[in-house]
């Protein structure tokens, strides 16, 4: 463009016009150049600005490195008792805490639901066991299960609210997460010799929320026959199964991460009960 309007110039301008022609022209298109590259500038910084103003979404956290299997257990052996869920029970007291205790209530979580099957040889420490506790059907506060607590820290009256609310957190998300881990899962590692006729120490491994945890349980048995009866008591941090307790106010109102586990467990042996078919 710049040597069109040189060629036009030249037919009625002399040498030293042209060259003043040519100053002006070239400067003229140095402008305009500029003109643009500033536009252009400006656009970019425009650009830049309002993808700066625009909330990206942050980065998904990585997921955890999933733990390793652990270890098979041993092999069962010995006579087969299958659990009867019409006679077990397992509660769990759970207790208020922070500073705002006063206004929250002490609950008892109940399973009855269990099923599983335990292995019992001749020598009974090496016995082994899998229970299965389903978690959509635990239950809060049932007024029975209540009435048996002393009443100062278990008073029979608890509204309704307050235990639909708590079974809500329960089996929500941020605990169990019922909907995506429906069983809790109780498996023998070994058993101990306790201190007394019919108490061993049961190393059991754990399977909560998906991840196993190992904890030491001290349990009493009685065998008779085909009926076999297992009872116990233990003080259980939530924390050592994996879990956080519940806490709402920066922790004004919580629940406390110890819980005391009763439970009792009564199985019939499977070959019993086939031939009691037949």
């Amino acid at each position: 463009m710049i040597s069109a309007t040189i060629s036009q110039c030249s037919s009625w301008v002399t040498a030293p016009q042209r060259l003043t022609v040519l100053r002006m022209t070239m400067a003229l298109k140095l402008k305009e150049l500029s003109s643009g590259c500033k536009l252009r500038a400006l656009g970019a910084l425009f650009l830049a600005g309002a993808l700066a103003g625009c909330p990206a979404h942050p980065p998904r956290p990585a997921l955890p490195a999933q733990a390793p299997p652990p270890p098979p257990l041993a092999p069962h052996e010995g006579r087969p008792y299958d659990v009867v869920a019409a006679g077990s029970l397992v509660t769990v007291l759970v207790y208020r805490g922070g500073t705002l205790e006063a206004a929250g209530h002490n609950h008892l979580i109940a399973a009855r639901s269990l099923s599983g099957t335990i292995y019992v040889p001749a020598d009974p420490l090496r016995a082994s066991f899998e229970v299965q506790l389903p978690v959509a059907e635990l239950t809060v506060d049932e007024p029975q299960l209540r009435a048996k607590e002393s009443a100062a820290d278990f008073p029979p009256e608890v509204p309704e609210s307050a235990r639909a609310g708590t079974r809500r957190n329960m089996l929500g998300e941020a605990l169990l997460d019922g909907a995506a881990y429906p069983e809790i899962v109780l498996r023998c590692e070994r058993l101990e010799p306790g201190a007394g006729t019919g108490l061993v120490l049961a190393r059991i491994e754990a399977q909560v929320r998906g991840a196993r945890r190992s904890i030491t349980v001290p349990a009493h048995y009685r065998l008779d026959g085909g009926e076999l009866s297992v009872w116990g008591e233990t003080p259980l941090a939530q924390s050592e199964l994996g879990l956080t307790p519940f806490s709402a106010l920066l922790g004004a109102l919580q629940v406390r991460d110890e819980m005391q586990v009763r439970f009792r467990i009564e199985a019939r042996a499977a070959d019993a009960r086939g031939a009691a078919a037949h």
